[in-house]
């Protein structure tokens, strides 16, 4: 059957199986000592290999919760195969009875931990590498032209697990699932969702916070349902995955290490930059192509991040996806009021908040060229070029973060004494980020729509004469800066400054009811946040286009939360 896109539509498992491509499988080397059959569940130290294949483990009487309508559209998949037995078996972990030629185990690969340009082995639960604890790949193959991995998160124990259950919960799969999509639709490169199943009878412990808390760390242990939200992208190759491989062929670890790494990094070259990177050159010249390649989507991905008020909260290597998009939504958070230093995850630090962001870029791309850096031990001038691309991140950085502060100020040119005073304003004032640069996007000739974004100071006059005379300087620029109409500029800046995005205070009702068994909320909330940009209804925006409630700032598990689970 053909869909209105005049493309296969695909209603089974079955047709689903032929298109299953398996280049990660055939290409990389598994782990030597890894059980033929995958039932290898046990925390394990890895040696070797690029993966270990593994069997998921399938959640108890699995429920279907959400799937992701656009995604199945553009993948080609009827959204009847969402709700189909033998398809809700796969995704919610049940490889027993699959049809050929999908494969009856998946896969889990091992990566290092570096925080902050920092390599750590202490953390590492054996001394070798972390790896996913419980994440595994369970499908690679190419729909409508296109290769994608399909990858359960909450799928069980790995050899990686750390000694943990291998489990996600639905409160944080609920938001991952409702994020992935969101960030899509705001133009921002992530992985996306494709299904959202829960148990209708396992349940699993967490600590949590008690209602109304304000507490930094949990309090209580709360049981949770479990859930697997399958995720999907062209890969979930890490940085911190390169790292493991460039660690090991650096200190020799074994005889093979050296071939690994370029197995790996040829692999990565030819899933993600195949059209970056010319394989017809020496591998040297290839590595290079690589790094200015993986330079360029890093930034350009930050940058993307600020504009919407997105904060990752833990931009560890490991954390980093050598394709260059927003990977793993664990302590995520958009932001409310303005603050540099926002930081919705308590362990996260300041050096992973707001505006730091950036920086944590520049330290996760000195670790992907340092994994790089064995390919080219002999050839020191190729080592120079390579630390020179390095040393160019952070002028590259700061092109992208100018380019992009530009675009939201609706300026052709970047203007750095009436950005900084902006920042100080919005400080000073407590600024909603998300209203205030939307209201800003109609070219307001006075300051009274800017103040539906103030928290605070609306009374204070001296600081409104202030906001007066930067609103005055910024129309002059913009008038001095472009030759197109208002409406015209109004419109661009519109699609630049988001209406709507996915706050904690929104997610929390939505993951709650969901508990309940009532999924009603998160199909609005699809609705609303895969349309950011668009001017929706009186309702809509009485509910979603709003500033966060006084009495939820500082509330633990709202304001801040210790875990995502």
């Amino acid at each position: 059957m053909k869909n209105d896109t005049n493309t296969i539509l695909i209603e089974t498992l079955a047709t689903f199986a032929q298109y299953a491509n398996y280049s990660l499988l055939e290409t990389l080397q598994p782990d030597p000592q890894a059980t033929d059959d995958g039932r290898d569940h046990d925390s394990r130290q890895v040696f070797r290999g690029h993966y270990v294949p593994l069997k998921p483990t399938p959640i108890a009487n699995p429920r279907y919760v959400a799937h992701s309508k656009a995604f199945f559209k553009e993948l080609g998949l009827s959204d009847a195969l969402a709700t189909s037995e033998p398809f809700m078996r796969m995704f919610s972990g049940d490889a027993s009875s699959l049809p050929e030629p999908l494969r009856p185990h998946g896969w889990a690969t091992g990566y290092a931990l570096s925080i902050y340009g920092t390599e750590l082995y202490e953390q590492c639960p054996f001394g070798n590498g972390y790896g996913d604890g419980r994440a595994v790949s369970i499908f690679e193959g190419v729909l409508n032209g296109k290769r994608w991995e399909m990858q359960l998160k909450g799928g069980g124990r790995t050899p990686y697990c750390r000694g943990a259950d291998g489990r996600a919960v639905l409160r944080s799969s609920v938001r991952e699932f409702l994020a992935q999509e969101h960030m899509h639709a705001l133009g921002v490169p992530t992985t996306r969702s494709l299904t959202l199943y829960t148990s209708a009878t396992e349940m699993v412990k967490r600590p949590w916070f008690r209602e109304g808390s304000h507490s930094r760390d949990p309090e209580v242990m709360i049981d949770e349902p479990v859930a697997i939200t399958t995720r999907v992208a062209s890969s979930f190759l890490r940085v911190g995955q390169l790292e493991l491989f460039g660690r090991r062929a650096r200190k020799e670890e074994h005889p093979q290490a050296m071939e690994e790494l370029e197995v790996m990094v040829r692999y990565i070259i030819n899933r993600e930059y195949s059209e970056e990177v010319d394989t017809t050159l020496p591998l040297r010249e290839q590595v290079m192509q690589l790094a200015h390649a993986f330079g360029k989507r890093l930034s350009a991905l930050v940058a993307n991040w600020i504009r919407v008020g997105y904060c990752q909260g833990n931009f560890n290597s490991d954390n980093c996806a050598v394709g260059g998009f927003t990977l793993d939504y664990g302590p995520f958070g958009f932001m409310d009021a303005f603050d540099p230093y926002y930081q919705p995850w308590t362990g996260g630090g300041r050096h992973f908040s707001f505006l730091n962001q950036p920086k944590a870029a520049e330290q996760n791309f000195k670790m992907f060229v340092l994994a790089l850096q064995p390919l080219l031990q002999d050839d020191a001038e190729a080592l120079k070029r390579l630390n020179e691309v390095q040393k160019a991140f952070s002028a590259l950085m700061y092109a992208r973060m100018t380019e992009m502060w530009t675009s939201k100020l609706g300026l052709q040119t970047f203007d750095a004494e009436l950005f900084n005073d902006l920042m100080r304003l919005m400080i000073e004032t407590t600024v909603d980020y998300t209203i205030f640069f939307r209201e800003l996007s109609h070219i307001p000739d006075i300051i009274a729509p800017l103040t539906k974004s103030f928290y605070a100071n609306t009374d204070n006059e001296a600081l409104l004469d202030r906001w007066r005379a930067w609103l005055k300087q910024w129309r002059s620029a913009i008038d001095a800066d472009t030759l197109e109409s208002r409406e015209t500029l109004s419109a661009q800046m519109k699609k630049t400054n988001p209406k709507y995005t996915l706050r904690e205070w929104i997610l929390v009702p939505t993951y709650k009811a969901a508990q309940r068994g009532d999924y009603s909320l998160i199909e609005e909330l699809m609705e609303v946040m895969t349309n950011p940009y668009a001017e929706q209804s009186e309702a809509v925006e009485s509910k979603y286009y709003r500033k966060k409630p006084a009495e939820l700032f500082d509330i633990a598990g709202v304001s801040h939360m210790s875990c995502s689970s």
